[in-house]
């Protein structure tokens, strides 16, 4: 067993070796959001779906382009709105008067990178049109199925602030998202350099592309084969169960604050986001370690805490906090 996984170690530092000059070249136009750079990449290795929450000006908008330029995929922007309609974004039929027949105009979710822009301005009919987007790969004009590009990837934004005149997705769509990332604002030294950066008398040049589309998708296949020790895959289990039944955890006192545990996907997202953190790591195998970095973006969109935590000021993330740090690591 030791030599096999030595093998497939050392391959999976071959196969990973593009993600260097990948972040290397987001980092010429990033400063610094090195978590919501670091998410994305698991987003696009796992083929999960990214929820990012921040206030306005964070870079999440310049952030997915540099990265849709760097791995040469087709990128659109959508700034939902409440005027928007399903039809805005996975197209309609239209009647052509010169032959009398209706023709097919795809909307902006073809493309392999999706920027849904403030998701929770849309209405519900919008943001469900989105995930089931999401949830199938393929959409449905009229009568006709069609299959969205591959790889085909959603970042959706929205802003924790303000909330009047928005939407927000019901807890069962949130969960389609693999991971919930929260960014924050840069440090001192960081937002220095910003300044620099989008001050100085040089225009930036376009991020170029290092990666094929090609190559994401061939490493989605391999991220699969990483392994993991049956002990990961139970710790992994643990930490879920212990937000459903937290007294069978010794966390009696989080019944009470836990409204609803997990589903089942953050069991298959934990895993899956666990493995990808490897593979940016070029190692082979899951450490607990691999869980733990990724835990808090899994499953803080799929706790709800009850009025009784609302009433403590307890956030999900709290709890996910305590679950973490109570649960045996193997």
């Amino acid at each position: 067993m030791y030599n096999e996984i030595e093998v497939l170690n050392q391959r999976i530092a071959e196969e990973s070796r593009f993600v260097d000059p990948l972040v290397a070249e987001v980092r010429k136009h990033i400063v610094g959001q090195a978590d919501m750079v670091e998410k994305i990449l698991i987003g696009l290795l796992t083929g999960g779906h990214i929820l990012l929450e921040g206030v306005p000006g964070l870079a999440k908008t310049r952030t997915i382009s540099a990265v849709a330029r760097a791995v040469e995929a087709s990128f659109q922007r959508i700034q939902f709105t409440p005027d928007l309609l399903p039809a805005d974004l996975i197209g309609t039929m239209i009647y052509n008067q010169h032959d009398g027949q209706f023709t097919t105009r795809k909307g902006p979710v073809f493309t392999n990178i999706v920027l849904a822009d403030e998701i929770n301005r849309a209405p519900a009919k919008v943001q469900s049109a989105l995930l089931e987007a999401m949830q199938e790969g393929q959409v449905t004009i009229a009568e006709t199925t069609y299959k969205l590009p591959s790889p085909f990837f959603v970042l959706a934004t929205q802003n924790p602030i303000e909330q009047e005149g928005t939407y927000p997705l019901p807890e069962a769509q949130v969960d389609r998202f693999m991971l919930k990332v929260k960014v924050e604002y840069p440090s001192r030294e960081d937002e220095l350099r910003i300044m620099d950066l989008n001050t100085g008398k040089e225009d930036l040049d376009d991020p170029v592309a290092v990666v094929k589309p090609e190559t994401l998708l061939s490493a989605r296949k391999t991220v699969r084969e990483i392994y993991m020790d049956d002990k990961i895959k139970k710790y992994i289990v643990d930490i879920v169960f212990a937000t459903r039944t937290p007294e069978e955890f010794g966390l009696k006192e989080l019944a009470t604050f836990i409204e609803w545990g997990a589903s089942p996907r953050a069991s298959i997202n934990l895993n899956l986001a666990a493995r990808a953190h490897a593979f940016l790591s070029h190692r082979g195998y899951v450490t607990p370690e691999d869980v733990k970095a990724v835990g808090y973006d899994v499953l803080r969109h799929r706790i709800t805490p009850s009025f009784e935590a609302e009433a403590e000021n307890l956030s999900s993330e709290a709890l996910v906090r305590k679950i973490f740090d109570h649960v045996e690591v193997p």
